[in-house]
């Protein structure tokens, strides 16, 4: 399965929301050296902890991404 995620860094507050087919993740790291991506795939693994693997398939340094789910 794929999602849709929209990346919001140095966030105050860290939250995780879904809008239609897109997921917006709010991570309080800055967008550097996969800081934010990290922490946002921490936060997506807390939401959905029916799901084992979440990869970065494409937008690594971008803030909107597809993220593998399986």
């Amino acid at each position: 399965m794929y999602i849709k995620v929209h990346v919001i860094p140095e966030s105050r507050q860290e939250s995780v929301t879904s809008k239609g087919e897109v997921w917006y993740v709010s991570v309080r790291e800055k967008a550097e050296q996969g800081a934010a991506n990290r922490r946002m795939l921490e936060l997506l693994r807390i939401q959905l902890p029916s799901y084992a693997k979440f990869r970065i398939v494409s937008g690594h340094h971008s803030p909107h991404k597809i993220i593998s789910v399986d």
